[in-house]
């Protein structure tokens, strides 16, 4: 059961070259999303996670040219299941490492995932489709406009569960806690009033059925810099294929609240 593996042997299937979406792994310790880029361009990445902390939770900043540090022991170019690199706002590769790619000057930021607080919703007993379907969670690019910095600027990226209309508020409570991996929805109810006109067509990931009685929940999405790459065209951004997380070495209650 992949649920039941520590965050050593996930990253080393993955090494192995195993690429899926990590939703469900290694329940109990924290994912995160990745975005690398060059040093000079860290800050406007840095101040555009702190202009926009919803999407943006930062768990971790690495020196240049750093892969490893205080939350895994093991190597970010390699221990993630999928990557994507980005030249001047074009994806140009979707490998399964990124070593070649790697330069001395890349600045990671490990950023916050709601995979971490999906244990925490299933044990209040709010179901999760794309797990029990065994899919990559719905994402989708919203009308709603991150608030700009420096050379960054883009949209906001969610993602969405279903939740039974009685467990919205639960389901609320609940991910309230995790303020450092996305926190509470960021909007129920009405797709289109974030400019979403189809749930079953997700910018990211794979669509799940929505059954009767049931509320779409939108959680701020760690996607976001990924589309704010696209849109600012800087020259490298390496990221990893959404769904497909960092797992990290630190437990899901360690960002609890």
């Amino acid at each position: 059961m992949t649920a039941e593996l520590t965050p050593a042997q996930a990253r080393e299937r993955f090494r192995a070259g195993l690429s899926t979406p990590t939703s469900g792994w290694c329940a109990g310790w924290t994912q995160a999303n990745l975005i690398a880029v060059p040093a000079g361009f860290a800050w406007d990445v840095l101040l555009f996670a702190q202009r926009n902390p919803k999407p943006c939770p930062v768990l971790e900043v690495l020196e240049p040219g750093e892969f490893d540090g205080a939350i895994l022991e093991g190597d970010i170019r390699t221990d993630l299941p999928g990557y994507r690199v980005y030249a001047h706002g074009e994806l140009v590769e979707a490998p399964t490492d990124v070593v070649q790619h790697w330069r001395d000057d890349l600045v990671a930021f490990l950023i916050g995932c709601s995979f971490t607080f999906e244990s925490a919703l299933l044990a209040a007993g709010v179901p999760v489709r794309h797990l029990a379907q065994g899919t990559n969670v719905p994402m989708y690019r919203t009308t709603k406009r991150c608030r700009p910095a420096g050379r960054m600027s883009g949209p906001l990226v969610v993602s969405m569960r279903p939740v039974p209309a009685e467990l919205v508020d639960t389901a609320v409570a609940v991910t309230a806690r995790y303020p450092a991996v996305h926190g509470a929805p960021v909007h129920t109810g009405d797709p289109a009033a974030l400019g979403i006109a189809d749930l079953d067509r997700p910018d990211y990931g794979d669509p799940v059925p929505m059954a009767e009685g049931e509320v779409p929940v939108f959680w701020a999405c760690g996607v976001t810099p990924q589309a704010a790459v696209l849109e600012s065209r800087l020259p490298l951004a390496i990221t990893h294929e959404p769904g497909q997380m960092l797992i990290t070495d630190t437990r899901d209650t360690d960002h609890r609240i």
